[in-house]
């Protein structure tokens, strides 16, 4: 009955342990470090999708946007901001001077960002750090203040700023099939495209 119901609910993996374990059941899924023998073969898949999608950025994060790993042209890109693997893909509200000093579309940008995370904590059952962030930017004006007229292009990418330096990327996201542990579950690996022309030419040249 607990696992019918959490079916029904669309309950993550994690809270279906939770409600398990409080029905006095074993836990269904698995939790399994990362770093533990038996995904060494997922470890080393994604180091790959990460090294041959060079020179475009990518990182490996977690379900609260925890960077676990980054490719080179992701290092070189988020280095300029501080931002590396063992931070957040989130830091970039941290930085000085807010994101709209790093991310020169960043009312549209804001807007997406602040829809997905709304959905990624109501699909995880709610997460502290993803509502925080939301709340954030609920509360930024630039972000609370945008409006568009008529439909949204099909694409927004997004355009990074740092000195002379102007990158216009848009991502897709990688995550993990066929899989029951939870810790795999919450992967996701973020590949980065160049938009345009000159994007594409920069980050070949920086190769």
């Amino acid at each position: 009955m607990v696992m019918q119901l959490a079916q029904a609910l669309a309950l993550p993996r994690v809270r279906v342990n939770e409600f398990l374990t409080a029905a006095g059941f074993a836990a269904a899924y698995s939790q399994t470090p990362l770093d533990a023998e038996a995904l060494a073969p997922v470890r080393t898949a994604l180091e790959r999708v990460m090294e041959n999608h060079a020179p475009y950025p990518a990182v490996l994060m977690d379900k609260d946007w925890g960077i676990l790993a980054m490719n080179g042209a992701a290092e070189r890109l988020f280095g300029m901001a501080g931002i590396g693997v063992g931070g957040s893909g989130l830091a970039l509200l941290d930085l000085p001077g807010g994101p709209a000093a790093w991310i020169e579309n960043w009312p549209e940008v804001g807007h997406h960002l602040l829809t997905r995370l709304e959905v990624e904590s109501r699909a995880l059952g709610g997460r502290r750090v993803l509502d925080q962030a939301a709340k954030r930017l609920r509360d930024d004006p630039a972000v609370a203040g945008f409006a568009t007229e008529g439909p949204l292009p099909p694409l927004i990418p997004t355009i990074y700023r740092a000195g002379e330096m102007r990158l216009s990327l848009f991502s897709t996201f990688m995550q993990l099939g066929g899989t029951e542990d939870i810790t795999l579950s919450e992967l996701r690996v973020e590949l980065m495209f160049p938009a345009d022309s000159a994007t594409k030419t920069m980050l070949e040249a920086m190769g």
